[in-house]
């Protein structure tokens, strides 16, 4: 019997997205791949083909040994994402609803565990699934001209794909209450002020700046970047002394790595480390 991990292997590999992507664009450069949420005429909003599509490209650019950063952002000047398709939502039962909700939330789950770094370029609107998007990533750089919010109780609804556990987590239960209880938007600067976004550049500047972080983390130990994740994520979960018993378990087990070698013997030799990633 097939396992989950094996029937979304069969259905990315020799299914319908075998031979590409309908709403997505990939490009890799420089062990960065970047992943664009392509529909700009409904503002790169996400409905149930986009989601199935980022599922089986997350899976890919995880498994691809090639990429070592993944960084998501949306086509066209106006909008990142700008929420889940309310065309598609509008007529869903609960039970369609909530198995949208858990749809959605297995992508943001499988951003969230990925063991490569994934930043988020927000360049325009964020809003509900978009900014649910994002804050699945490991840290987000907007532009100037982007905005943020979580408008789904204005639509009857709430967020559905981890935007109230995430947010909260991040930001504080305090503004995380205000931004989704109010289903107003905030402008890049305010979100960078609350701690929801890391840096905001002008918008000719973002990629730019988006893609030198992503170098500076290319180069370095894919394995010592993927056990920093996984203390982080799974040591918010601990207890804080527990925390420090998981962080000393994975930093000793970098020591039987390939990786931990040649970063420091091309310290003591002054020369740059050609790390591999075991």
């Amino acid at each position: 019997m097939l396992n989950a991990a094996d029937m979304l292997h069969d259905r990315c590999h020799t299914g319908e997205y075998h031979m590409g992507y309908n709403n997505l664009l990939i490009e890799t450069t420089d062990g960065i791949a970047t992943l664009t949420v392509n529909r700009p005429r409904s503002l790169n909003a996400l409905n149930s083909e986009l989601l199935d599509e980022l599922e089986c490209a997350l899976y890919e650019l995880g498994m691809d040994t090639g990429v070592r950063v993944v960084v998501v952002t949306g086509a066209g000047e106006k909008a990142f994402v700008a929420g889940a398709d309310i065309k598609e939502m509008e007529e869903l039962t609960s039970y369609e609803g909530h198995v949208f909700a858990l749809k959605g939330q297995r992508v943001m789950l499988m951003v969230q565990s990925m063991r490569k770094p994934v930043i988020a370029a927000v360049n325009g609107f964020a809003l509900g699934g978009g900014l649910e998007l994002a804050l699945a990533c490991d840290f987000i750089y907007a532009s100037e001209k982007a905005k943020v919010g979580f408008p789904e109780v204005t639509l009857g609804i709430m967020p559905g794909f981890g935007g109230t556990q995430n947010l909260a987590r991040l930001i504080g239960p305090g503004k995380a209450n205000e931004l989704i209880f109010s289903g107003t938007m905030i402008d890049a600067r305010k979100a960078c002020a609350w701690g929801i976004v890391n840096e905001v550049f002008a918008p000719e500047e973002l990629m730019p700046k988006v893609m030198e972080t992503a170098l500076a983390i290319a180069r370095t130990s894919p394995l010592g970047v993927a056990y920093a994740k996984d203390a982080i994520a799974n040591g918010l979960d601990m207890a804080k002394k527990d925390g420090f018993r998981y962080e000393a378990s994975l930093f000793g087990v970098l020591f039987a790595t390939g990786d931990q070698k040649e970063g420091m013997k091309a310290f003591i030799a002054k020369r740059q480390a050609k790390f591999e990633g075991k």
